[in-house]
């Protein structure tokens, strides 16, 4: 080897997310002269409630500015048990939880922790980016479950049937999802649990983070307390980053059992050590504090939905279904392929489409090709109803032009 820098074997075809690239260049784009409007970023546009910001600024007060324990205070742990006890109706012990930096070191934690080279992982699609390439760098192969529009983006008892083997390690669940903002209810989490029951070789990892952005009274609930018998192979994760709109202050934290939690914590000492720990006294306060905002953002989450659903749902060639939860609309282009731009392109996926939009329309949005599911495109509604009153102005335009 004559190039020391050359890139590892384990990142393979890796390479930094689309959404990531689709924001940079529209970034390039504004600071070239041109008005983009960027629907493609998974970040509420709310500040850190006041009474989160105010326990930060205490902990500093009080000095509390170094190394913490390994994988979370005992405070921000009993704070993550007691939300548990609250809202999942889920027990777990403070050496059965663990705390991180994001959520997403949390899941990069459990597949290095457990995966062997070659290990299945399988992972519904449309999915969150991150997923796949983690079990990629874990050294595992994701094996990738359609679940199209017509089976409400949520995946069926039969198809993960068919997908597990002896090689399965684990499945990711995401609910409500990024990207599609599907949820599963308790009925529809009962026959895929079924399955599980029957393959003992296969844990489940929960991604819940978008658990308190629900809409129109549905019951938000979570496996191990739908199948309590499944509680010893499921990690339940989840973090602050969405609900209390604290991206930045990285911390995800999960509960599971004991002897996978303390081999993510090895993982974990040998990367970031502890998370910071001014952090964890925010997110502690978020969990435990008053939990009134978190329901009136939701409420300003759903007017936004009911906007982009409505507006996407008129235009000809979208058809746009209404999410359950979270903050993205996953709409299909399907009805647009085929047809031609003003400038003579052909329209033959959702990467032109998209690529149409930000060039034409100067709006910023995301391929379902990004989310492993096709023909699709993700908006984020985590943004004022001004701002997406004047992109939907510009989509639906560029959509007339089409022909």
């Amino acid at each position: 080897m004559n190039d020391p820098f050359e890139r590892a074997s384990r990142l393979g075809a890796i390479e930094v997310s689309e959404i990531l690239e689709i924001g940079a260049r529209a970034a390039r784009m504004n600071a070239a002269g041109d008005d983009v409007i960027t629907l493609g970023a998974g970040e509420p546009d709310f500040d850190t409630p006041a009474f989160v910001r105010d326990a930060a600024k205490a902990a500093m007060d009080r000095g509390e500015t170094g190394y913490t324990a390994l994988d979370g205070t005992p405070a921000l742990k009993q704070a993550v048990r007691d939300k548990f006890r609250r809202d999942n109706n889920l027990d777990y012990a403070l050496d059965e939880i663990t705390v991180g930096t994001g959520a997403k070191q949390i899941l990069f934690n459990a597949l290095m922790a457990t995966v062997e080279p070659g290990d299945e992982v399988i992972v519904p699609t449309p999915y969150w980016t991150s997923y796949a390439d983690i079990v990629r760098i874990a050294g595992g192969v994701p094996v990738f479950v359609p679940c199209p529009m017509e089976t409400g983006f949520r995946l069926t008892a039969a198809a993960l049937e068919a997908a597990l083997t002896p090689r399965t390690r684990w499945i990711i669940l995401n609910s409500p999802s990024n990207p599609s903002g599907a949820a599963y209810a308790r009925e529809d989490y009962r026959p895929i649990l079924d399955v599980l029951l029957d393959a003992p070789h296969v844990g489940l990892l929960v991604d819940d983070m978008y658990e308190h952005i629900v809409y129109d009274d549905f019951d938000f609930v979570t496996p191990a307390e739908v199948e309590p018998r499944l509680r010893d192979r499921t990690l339940t994760v989840n973090g602050v980053s969405k609900a209390y709109a604290m991206t930045g202050w990285r911390i995800g934290y999960a509960g599971g059992p004991v002897r996978l939690i303390r081999a993510m914590a090895v993982v974990q000492s040998q990367s970031t050590s502890c998370p910071s720990s001014i952090s964890q006294a925010a997110a502690e306060a978020a969990l435990s504090g008053p939990q009134a905002v978190v329901r009136e953002r939701c409420e300003v989450f759903r007017r936004r939905r009911d906007l982009v659903v409505d507006r996407l749902a008129a235009m000809p060639g979208i058809d746009c279904p209404r999410p359950r939860g979270a903050f993205y609309t996953f709409a299909s282009c399907e009805g647009v392929r085929g047809k031609m731009t003003p400038e003579g392109d052909r329209i033959d996926d959702d990467g032109d489409f998209c690529r149409y939009l930000l060039e034409h329309a100067k709006v910023a949005v995301v391929p379902g090709r990004a989310f492993g599911l096709s023909p699709y495109f993700r908006i984020s509604y985590a943004a004022s109803e001004q701002h997406l009153g004047r992109a939907l102005d510009r989509i639906e335009a560029a959509v007339a032009r089409l022909n």
